[in-house]
């Protein structure tokens, strides 16, 4: 009865579905993916600032030239936007951190923004969205024009797959956070003129959908630079900058938060199968105490 119930809502969907629904789709998994992106950026960035100061440290023990100065594209993007990504996911991902161990942050409910009263939290999703998306877009920029995407290099440290797939999870989950907290309030203001609903499972499906083929594709090998490079510039007595710390963070951040949903899995099968495997034991007794009494 629930798969018929289920197909049977899949198919109203799909014979009611509206040029605006397919925009509305579209963009939010669009936005939605904004996040994960701003991490596969800031561990390029990462990764290039690990090298640039590796060739000036050397060039300068050795050889004493002077420093380089880049052009103002590759300072914005190496060192500025870099800046402004870190504030803002360090907010995300603890507001994802609380939520994931509580379930219970008002700002994440869909009636939290839905009263006039609360039209400064659209103001302030809107300043989010915009700058981000800015952020994310010029660094992209940036990076492709001094070829960050063409390399390829490994520092000889890899994590297991488990640890991966873990760090998938919490990275998901901070995703969702971050649609529900900036990109769907735009969206329901923007798109709906104002009203709100609730996250469809369709929306749910296709950003799971599209973060799995991104990390698959891109993102489970370059990630790990966000952790790898404070391990590689100590073995090489190399400064740590704030930048790396906070990278450093946010993976285990993250890496926390995944931990959280797997722990809360488990507790949640445990809950399932007690009662059934109690309700199997009464079942499997009771008659052999009628035998007796027979």
């Amino acid at each position: 009865m629930g798969l018929e119930h289920k197909t049977k809502m899949f198919f109203n969907f799909a014979s009611s579905i509206t040029p605006k629904e397919i925009f509305y789709l579209f963009t939010y998994t669009l936005l939605s993916l904004l996040l994960p992106l701003s991490f596969l950026l800031l561990a390029k960035i990462s990764e290039a600032q690990y090298y640039l100061q590796r060739f000036s440290f050397w060039n300068q023990r050795y050889y004493y030239s002077s420093p380089q100065h880049f052009p103002y594209v590759l300072t914005l993007a190496l060192y500025i936007i870099p800046f402004i990504l870190y504030f803002i996911l360090i907010i995300i991902t603890i507001v994802s951190l609380i939520n994931a161990f509580t379930g219970k942050i008002t700002i994440l409910s869909d009636s939290s923004y839905s009263s006039t009263n609360f039209q400064p939290r659209i103001y302030i999703a809107w300043i989010l969205l915009c700058v981000f998306q800015v952020c994310v877009g010029l660094g992209i920029e940036g990076s492709i024009l001094v070829g960050l995407y063409d390399s390829d290099y490994s520092f000889g440290v890899e994590r297991s797959f488990l640890s991966r797939v873990v760090f998938l999870l919490g990275l998901h989950e901070t995703t969702r956070v971050w649609a529900r907290m900036v990109v769907r309030p735009v969206l329901d203001d923007t798109v709906l003129g104002g009203v709100v609903r609730k996250e469809r499972w369709v929306e749910r499906v296709c950003v799971a959908l599209c973060l799995g083929s991104l990390w698959w594709w891109k993102l489970r090998d370059d990630v790990e630079n966000l952790v790898v490079m404070c391990e590689a510039k100590k073995e090489q007595l190399m400064d740590v900058g704030i930048n790396d710390f906070v990278g450093w963070c946010l993976y285990y951040l993250t890496v926390i938060i995944g931990m959280v949903k797997v722990v809360k899995g488990l507790l949640w099968i445990m809950a399932m199968v007690c009662p059934c495997t109690r309700e199997m034991g009464i079942s499997l007794v009771v008659p052999g105490d009628n035998d007796d009494k027979v």
